[in-house]
């Protein structure tokens, strides 16, 4: 198999820190997106301890790394970090990760949180993730029957995380490969900034996956830039 990559971060046009971290491993073929909690302390301490707690998982299992075990170990991380610095609220992140394994030619994906994994092929785009968001959970229990709403301002608050004290649900997936797949993970500074067809008409271009991201996190910006905006875009050039 035969892939190509690129990642890129921009802090945006109204933060004054950039929380989101991500990891772009060839070698390994293992790529994610960590996006600190903004309303908790310690975002961008607690994204980067996920992506290098996910490195390391990666590190030793190799391409055998069980993603679900190895969000485990990341949680338990960042809850040791939270101990240290901020022992009453604790510290949040979320988590999307992918690896892609030789052998079988599939995706493994795993998520946490409201990072989100696209599936871009042959001109159709794929949301591979879904969001933790009160917005999600909302519309599961209306569909079960329950009278419930929802004031708007809380739509898109996260219903999970990593590194909070409640058991760890993490959304696994596996997904069959093709060539000219292109898979993109990002923040939501790019998915809530980028509406489905502004993400086609850059996927779609003939271009170089960090020319493809470089001109998405352009469109975040000229959007309003109201968050930190991340990338990470893997294309399967052969199978």
């Amino acid at each position: 198999m035969q892939l190509s990559s690129a990642a890129q971060t921009d802090i945006g046009l109204h933060r004054s820190e950039n929380e989101d971290r991500l990891l772009r491993d060839d070698d390994l073929r293992i790529y994610a997106v960590a996006d600190g909690i903004g309303g908790l302390p310690g975002g961008a301490e607690a994204a980067a301890t996920a992506i290098a707690s996910l490195l390391e998982e990666a590190q030793a299992a190799g391409e055998a790394v069980n993603l679900a075990h190895a969000f485990d170990a990341v949680n338990e991380e960042i809850l040791r970090l939270s101990a240290k610095l901020a022992p009453d609220t604790g510290l949040g992140t979320t988590l999307c990760a992918l690896t892609i394994t030789e052998k079988d030619k599939l995706l493994h994906l795993a998520n946490v949180g409201d990072s989100r994994c696209y599936l871009f092929r042959e001109g159709r785009l794929q949301q591979l993730t879904e969001d933790d968001t009160m917005e999600n959970e909302v519309l599961r229990r209306r569909a079960n029957g329950e009278d419930i709403e929802l004031e708007d301002r809380y739509r898109n608050a996260l219903t999970r995380c990593i590194g909070q004290p409640m058991p760890l649900y993490v959304q696994v997936s596996r997904h069959a490969l093709q060539s000219g797949d292109q898979l993109l993970i990002c923040s939501d500074g790019i998915s809530r900034q980028i509406d489905d067809a502004g993400i086609v008409r850059r996927l779609g271009a003939d271009l170089t996956p960090s020319a493809i991201l470089a001109a998405l996190i352009a469109d975040s910006l000229i959007a309003g830039g109201l968050d930190n905006a991340t990338g990470v875009l893997v294309r399967i050039d052969a199978i």
